[in-house]
């Protein structure tokens, strides 16, 4: 144990003030390179400018790992991690492209930090841009005995181009969640009616909610 320490020790002596400066500039670098295309990649409401800087930190912060326990990989890895509500797929990817990269700066390999950012920014950059659709969630209340007229009404209404997603019921009372796409919403509410004046027209519908949903989180 005390060997394995010394050498450790030993590692990290080898890197001189201009080395590890070096190191973290280069990591400040890619780490710019990683906000940057998290930036492009992401538009609208799925942006978070928190979690795009937190990439930046983590760059930096494998980096600083690496540099003082001596440039060890597999125990860099076990001390790294990253836990934090993932909103997009996506982000899981940026989170691993600030590690690797900070890994390959701390070991001084700006060759595979470099190349291997550029092409992750590329790809990204090329087939990243896909927004999060909005979509309608159109949430239903009325008497049980009237579902079967309410499913219709609301399948006629969208032409069938909506899903039933959860279907609540009591005794005496039934709770219908359909999920819309915003587009097919938008264009079917162009219509003379809308979808409330024909649910309405059922007796005894208690409510008819439309709520706007999202893949996004709160900041």
């Amino acid at each position: 144990m005390n060997t394995y320490l010394a050498n450790l020790i030993q590692q990290v002596e080898v890197l001189n003030v201009e080395e590890i400066a070096g190191q973290l500039v280069t990591a400040a670098a890619v780490g710019f390179v990683i906000y940057l295309s998290y930036f492009l990649a992401h538009a609208g409401t799925v942006y978070s400018r928190k979690f795009n800087v937190s990439l930046v930190a983590l760059t930096v912060l494998t980096t600083v790992v690496m540099t003082a326990i001596g440039n060890n990989v597999a125990l860099s890895l076990a001390i790294v991690r990253f836990r934090t509500a993932i909103k997009d797929s996506r982000d899981t990817i940026y989170i691993f492209w600030a590690i690797v990269a900070g890994l390959s700066c701390g070991v001084g390999d700006y060759i595979t930090a470099g190349l291997g950012s550029a092409g992750v920014f590329l790809i990204l950059l090329i087939l990243g841009r896909i927004k999060n659709e909005n979509r309608m969630m159109l949430i239903i209340r009325g008497a049980r005995n009237t579902d079967e007229r309410i499913m219709s009404a609301v399948t006629t209404y969208f032409n069938g181009r909506l899903d039933l997603r959860v279907k609540n019921t009591t005794p005496d009372t039934v709770e219908l969640i359909y999920e819309i796409p915003r587009k097919i919403y938008d264009k079917c509410s162009q219509n003379t009616e809308s979808i409330e004046e024909r649910i309405y027209k059922i007796e005894h519908v208690q409510y008819v909610n439309i709520v706007a949903q999202n893949d996004d989180i709160s900041n």
